[in-house]
């Protein structure tokens, strides 16, 4: 592993432990329904989101986007992404919503539930497919990004659970504001 993987992972670590701290007492929170009532915020105004994004940690591995004929009519798309885990625990991803372009313009927008999206310690997991993302530039105006073969991340919020076990239980945690650039990205087309 290299150097600066291993401190990011143990700086995310950190942020992680302080975030599960009561800053008011000092006490860990007891139990993950304490968490969901009671998510501790970061001293100064920071949030994890803030605090991965200055650590330069990528959690958004890959995202395909798939076309349809529809596309052209609805100016909606499907999608799928792949996410690293650099914890050396679970994480149960449970929300996003998710803003992502190319050069600070928004292309899509998304506002996706999962059920089931758990993402091991130290590796990958997919979304799976799904559908309603909004092209927020329209259909046509968004086909010049396609050669691109990249998106930026400009805003995520996610609700993730931490030190989940298959998925079940875990802290939750809200890591709002992510932002990611240069994501590689797949476009499909499906046009028959």
């Amino acid at each position: 592993m290299q150097f600066s993987s291993l401190a990011s992972s143990f700086a995310l670590l950190s942020a992680l432990a302080l975030a599960l701290l009561d800053f008011g007492t000092g006490s860990v929170l007891a139990a993950p329904a304490a968490a969901a009532s009671a998510s501790a915020p970061l001293p100064d105004g920071f949030d994890l989101g803030e605090i991965l994004n200055l650590l330069g940690v990528d959690l958004v591995q890959h995202i395909n986007v798939f076309i349809t004929l529809d596309t052209l009519i609805t100016n909606l798309v499907s999608v799928n992404f792949t996410v690293k885990n650099p914890l050396p625990f679970e994480i149960t991803i449970d929300h996003a919503t998710t803003d992502a372009g190319v050069n600070g313009t928004i292309y899509s927008h998304f506002d996706q539930p999962f059920t089931t999206f758990v993402v091991p310690a130290l590796g990958t997991a997919n979304s799976g497919t799904f559908g309603n993302v909004t092209l927020t530039q329209g259909a046509i105006a968004s086909l010049p990004i396609i050669p691109l073969e990249e998106l930026d991340i400009l805003n995520a919020d996610v609700q993730v659970r931490v030190a989940t076990i298959k998925g079940k239980l875990g802290i939750p945690i809200p890591l709002d504001g992510i932002k990611q650039t240069n994501v590689s990205t797949t476009y499909s087309l499906a046009l028959s």
